[in-house]
């Protein structure tokens, strides 16, 4: 068994040596320590085994050297022969090298200028192929820039987006292209503020030139409605002429009318420029495509819709003095059609900036507005031809907005409000015509001295007298000068009044009937008025009373003349339901009563003055024998007066008489109980008796005609029986049948009686 472990021992040093043998070093550590892990003590014999097999490499090594020594000898005796050869070779290699060197230095020189050459083409090859890709970015960049200049921004927004998307991507490595996507934000912003600065220059132009948009559509609308007109006129034409309306008293024809007319429509053959000639709304556009490219187009319509209401309230705004002339109004009337005007075109040629419903908002807003200016402005107008003008100025300005779809109903209903201050100016006015004719009237029958001047006036005036008529010249109209004046004036009044009924698309119903609603205000207020206060005023005496009465009663015939007239306007016949009559009837009739209370009035206004003068000596012993000098006087005015009064229509004259007498009576006898009288004598008794005689006397001569029996001389019956009771001192039959209807002394008061007994 020791042989056995001792054989194996030896089998395994074997093992271990030839693996260290034929191992890398770096792994023998494994297989050293393999030894150890043995027997002990066999790292012993494993040296031991090393050591042996150390000796039996060395002796092998020692034989090979021993076997190749000869042969190393004679290899070094070889090379130390070859060394002077070798040293040769040197040389000559060295003077080879050195002379290629020598010969190679131009061709390398050359060889490095290639080289260079090569690196420069690539270089350019690649420079070439970079800017390929990077000089279409640059000339779009250069094309945007030239649209910045040229302010093509729309073209400008596209070329960024280009920029952006496709060519800028492809080179986004470069510095400059960096540069570039961070400038493209910006100039984006910068369009955005030049485009809404181009906008706001654009409104601000628009609020200047609206005035000439306006005014070039008013003038078109004008040029329209005067063609219409000229075609109405043209059919009425041929059926009569009429004067017309003129603020300086003179009269044109309906002829005249169409010459200026046609003067006008030649005028108007002038080209008319419209909204598209006179603005440029190319800003408008450019702002709108711009804001809609970069997505904020909503912005962009809320503040053209802000600016455009703001510009809207000062458009509305009127100048102060606006109402003062009819240019005050035409330039407030184009500013306010030119802005409107823009609108429409710009909700026609652009989709949503401007809505229907956002112009018809800004159209009521500034319908209310211009109605409460116009309404305002108007009230202050006291010129007829202004408000006639302005009211011209309103129908054209309707017509106008309403040819583009604004409606403009209130504008007409506001015109009905005009109209009645148009009246009301016109009723100042003739009040004023009226107040010269009365001032300047002579108040005297009109002496015609030939067939003319009587033709003449019955031209003015529709005066038909069969008698007067028949009888030779000269001779004298009943009426004074102005009562054709007078007439003529309300003719004019009417022309008036239909001027402004014209063009306001009303039937001619309506018209005739606002025509004799105005005629009524005119005769019934104005000329009723002008006519009390005339017959108020101090210097009109009995005479001219006299002759106004005499002209009221011819104007009263002349009333069915007028209603003939306005019917021959208006084509209405008179007998239709709602006809409006004239009331110029009760209007004379009212102003003759004025001045037949007004005649009775200054009579005993006269007699009161002749009253005055009265000097009777109350205490005198016997009367003079003949009437008082103040009472013969009195009744020589009577006469006079009342010779003049036989050409007063009716029983004017007599009531004027009758009154005349009674309040003389009524005088008489306030003399005799006045209670500064203390004592009256028989012999004043009997003088005041002889003037009480006069009187009847002049009673019972009839100085008025139409009166039955003694009816004058009752006025006065009291005094005559005062006096005869005194005179005959008839106590005893005035107290025995005092109360008695057969009494002699019926009509004595007997507090009178007692008073006068007491005197």
């Amino acid at each position: 068994m020791a042989e056995n472990e001792t054989l194996e021992c030896i089998t395994e040093h074997e093992r271990i040596l030839q693996e260290i043998e034929s191992t890398d070093t770096a792994c023998v550590g494994p297989t050293l320590r393999s030894i150890y892990d043995d027997q002990p003590n066999a790292h012993m014999r494993f040296m031991e085994k090393l050591d042996a097999r150390i000796r039996n490499h060395d002796r092998e090594i020692e034989k090979m050297c021993n076997f190749h020594h000869q042969g190393f000898v004679d290899a070094i005796t070889e090379l130390l022969k070859v060394r002077m050869d070798a040293e040769k070779l040197m040389g000559q290699v060295t003077d080879t090298n050195q002379r290629l060197q020598e010969a190679g230095k131009e061709v390398t020189a050359q060889t490095v200028e290639v080289i260079r050459c090569r690196i420069q083409q690539r270089n350019m090859a690649t420079t070439v192929e970079k800017l390929q890709l990077c000089i279409p970015v640059l000339e779009k960049y250069s094309k945007l820039k030239e649209q910045l200049e040229s302010k093509r921004y729309y073209g400008a927004l596209k070329t960024m987006e280009q920029l952006e998307k496709v060519y800028i991507p492809r080179v986004s490595q470069y510095r400059f292209c960096q540069i570039m996507a961070e400038n493209l934000p910006r100039l984006r912003e910068d369009i955005k503020e030049i485009s809404m600065s181009e906008l706001k220059d654009f409104l601000e132009s628009i609020r200047k030139h609206s005035d000439k948009v306006g005014d070039a559509a008013m003038r078109q609308a004008q040029q329209h409605r005067t063609f219409n007109s000229a075609i109405a006129k043209q059919a009425n034409v041929g059926h009569y002429t009429r004067p017309l309306y003129s603020v300086n008293g003179q009269t044109h024809t309906q002829t005249s009318l169409m010459m200026e007319d046609d003067a006008e429509d030649e005028d108007a053959d002038e080209e008319v420029l419209t909204a598209q000639d006179l603005v440029d709304f190319s800003p408008v556009y450019r702002c709108l495509h711009i804001y809609a490219v970069l997505g904020d187009r909503e912005t962009f319509e809320n503040y053209y819709r802000k600016q455009r209401k703001k510009q809207a309230r000062l458009v509305l705004q009127p100048q102060a003095n606006m109402h003062e002339t009819v240019e005050g109004y035409r330039r407030y009337f184009n500013q306010i059609v030119g802005f409107f005007l823009v609108e429409d075109h710009i909700l026609h040629a652009t989709q949503g900036l401007v809505t229907r419903a956002f112009a018809d908002e800004l159209w009521n807003m500034a319908l209310s507005k211009i109605i409460a200016v116009l309404r305002t402005h108007s009230s202050y107008c006291e010129d007829p031809d202004l408000v006639l003008e302005l009211k011209n100025l309103i129908v054209i300005f309707a017509d106008t907005l309403q040819g583009f779809g604004f409606s403009v109903n209130r504008l007409f209903d506001l015109l009905f409000d005009i109209r009645d201050q148009y009246n009301e100016t016109l009723l100042k006015k003739w009040a004023l015509l009226f107040r010269e004719i009365f001032e300047l009237d002579n108040y005297s029958p009109i002496p015609v001295e030939t067939e003319d001047e009587y033709k003449l006036v019955v031209s003015r005036f529709p005066f038909h007298d069969a008698e007067i008529e028949k009888q030779d010249f000269p001779k004298k109209l009943p009426m004074s000068q102005s009562v054709p004046q007078i007439y003529m004036q309300v003719k004019e009044f009417i022309y008036a009044s239909l001027k402004f009924s014209e063009s306001l698309h009303r039937s001619s119903t309506e018209i005739d009937d606002m025509l004799r609603k105005s005629t009524n205000l005119l005769l019934t207020r104005t000329l009723s008025c002008c006519l009390q206060n005339l017959i108020k005023k101090p210097y009109i005496g009995l005479t001219e009373l006299v002759q106004i009465i005499i002209n009221t009663t011819h104007l009263e015939q002349g009333c069915r003349y007028l209603e003939e007239f306005i019917t021959n306007i208006t084509n209405v016949s008179p007998e239709t339901v709602h006809t409006t009559r004239l009331y110029g009837l009760s209007t004379f009739k009212d102003a003759r009563h004025a001045a037949e209370s007004e005649i009775y009035t200054k009579l005993n206004q006269k007699i009161d003055e002749f009253i005055q003068l009265a000097d009777y000596e109350w205490s005198m012993a016997e009367s003079e024998g003949r009437a008082s000098g103040y009472l013969m006087d009195l009744i020589n005015f009577l006469r006079s007066t009342f010779q003049v009064f036989t050409h007063l229509p009716g029983k004017v004259a007599q009531t004027a008489c009758m009154s005349a007498c009674k309040h003389l009576s009524t005088s008489l006898m306030q003399m005799l109980v006045d209670t500064d009288l203390k004592q009256i004598s028989m012999g004043a008794i009997q003088q005041f008796n002889l003037d009480v005689i006069q009187c009847e006397l002049f009673a019972s001569s009839e100085p008025v005609p139409g009166f039955q029996g003694d009816t004058l001389q009752l006025a006065f019956i009291d005094l005559r029986q005062l006096l005869d009771l005194f005179m005959v001192w008839d106590w005893s039959t005035y107290l025995a049948d005092y109360g008695q209807p057969t009494s002699k002394y019926l009509r004595v008061n007997p507090a009178t009686a007692l008073t006068l007994l007491e005197k």
